[in-house]
């Protein structure tokens, strides 16, 4: 059981005023199911806050498909640093508008409209490069 506004954000969708890199990091681990709302009716003394009950099922290993846990977790967090910025200009010191590119994911793109998974593909992307990139020096 949780803050009510919390789980919202665990469990946002793409494009929802409240998807971020909680939202994000959260469900590439885990299934997020917001079960049960709580009001503060049914507390002593109420709380002023709304609570809820949030089940995670952690996901199995062959459904987390990145190898580059770093570098994904610093994508996520610099995209949604700066929330309002496109992808190209949030990522610029991570990866290149090319490279964003190269995921198949437009970098005029904002963080709030990627999937997990588009977020996964660029780290993934980014990380091949930049392998394929050192193998040739």
């Amino acid at each position: 059981m949780l803050q009510k506004e919390v789980v919202e954000r665990m469990a946002a969708a793409p494009g929802s005023k409240v998807y971020g890199r909680l939202s994000v990091m959260l469900q590439l681990v885990c299934r997020v199911d917001p079960l049960l709302s709580v009001p503060p009716g049914a507390f002593r003394p109420p709380p002023k806050v709304e609570s809820a009950v949030v089940r995670l099922t952690p996901r199995a290993a062959s459904e987390r498909t990145f190898t580059d846990a770093a570098l994904l977790a610093r994508i996520v967090k610099a995209a949604f640093g700066q929330r309002r910025k496109t992808l190209s200009n949030a990522i610029r010191d991570i990866a290149s508008a090319e490279e964003i590119s190269g995921a198949g994911i437009d970098p005029r793109t904002r963080a709030e409209q990627l999937s997990p998974s588009a977020f996964v593909a660029l780290a993934e992307s980014v990380g091949k490069r930049r392998e394929a990139a050192a193998a040739t020096e």
